[in-house]
């Protein structure tokens, strides 16, 4: 049986604790994509700069005591991080924020019928939570799966770098319509003047410039560039 699990991807949980309260509706004013639609979708928590935190998929989970609780699926090793910041955030909302250890993200790249596609690309393949286990892990095929589809993850890859500039755009991540949230001034005002001057691009290893990289992947021969536009070899556009 093909491996399916992603063992380096984590679920932090937000949960509704009274009556009233939406933890949709305080993620609405966080995240750069619309939460309170249809799910799954693809989002960010940006500094207030519009640089990359945090990268994730909200999912809808299900109905608790005092309505609908989210799950964040994102980075294992950042999950808990994530849960810090949003609780800075939440001020006296009553919102139950915290890592689910009890699910797991699940992956394939053919279609399976039962399950989304992956929110950011069709062409990733599906996508889905369920209970946790210990199957074997599918981690280095979706590496090689997503990287070879040149779509950048994670904060190694992503950080510190403007959201746009990850072609955010390009893999629904962001709304430009929904509101106010975090970072959004500078976001909304490099979409409005079509000012994106960089990219993240992902090109051969020996092709990479050393001072433009994010993470280099030797075993796939692969890199990730924060490279100018108008540097771009026209064969990785």
């Amino acid at each position: 049986m093909t491996a399916t699990r992603l063992a380096d991807r984590a679920i932090v949980r937000l949960a509704p604790m009274e009556d009233g309260e939406s933890a949709a509706g305080f993620l609405q004013g966080l995240l750069t994509n619309d939460v309170t639609g249809e799910l799954p979708a693809y989002a960010a928590l940006l500094s207030a700069q519009g640089k990359t935190m945090f990268d994730m998929i909200v999912w809808p989970g299900p109905t608790s005591e005092h309505g609908t609780t989210i799950l964040l699926d994102c980075e294992a090793a950042v999950a808990d991080d994530l849960a810090k910041r949003l609780s800075l955030y939440r001020l006296r909302r009553k919102i139950e924020i915290v890592r689910d250890d009890s699910l797991s993200v699940h992956w394939s790249a053919e279609p399976t019928g039962s399950h989304p596609d992956d929110p950011r690309l069709a062409a990733l393949g599906a996508r889905w939570l369920a209970p946790s286990d210990d199957s074997e892990a599918a981690d280095e095929a979706w590496r090689k799966h997503r990287l070879r589809l040149g779509v950048a993850e994670g904060q190694a890859e992503l950080g510190d770098i403007l959201w746009l500039e990850t072609n955010a755009v390009e893999l629904n991540g962001v709304s430009f319509s929904k509101g106010c949230y975090i970072g959004q001034e500078n976001t909304a005002r490099m979409n409005w003047r079509q000012k994106v001057n960089r990219r993240l691009v992902v090109v051969p290893l020996d092709r990479s410039e050393e001072k433009r990289r994010k993470a280099e992947y030797p075993e796939l021969g692969l890199a990730v560039d924060h490279l100018r536009v108008t540097d771009i070899p026209q064969d990785l556009v």
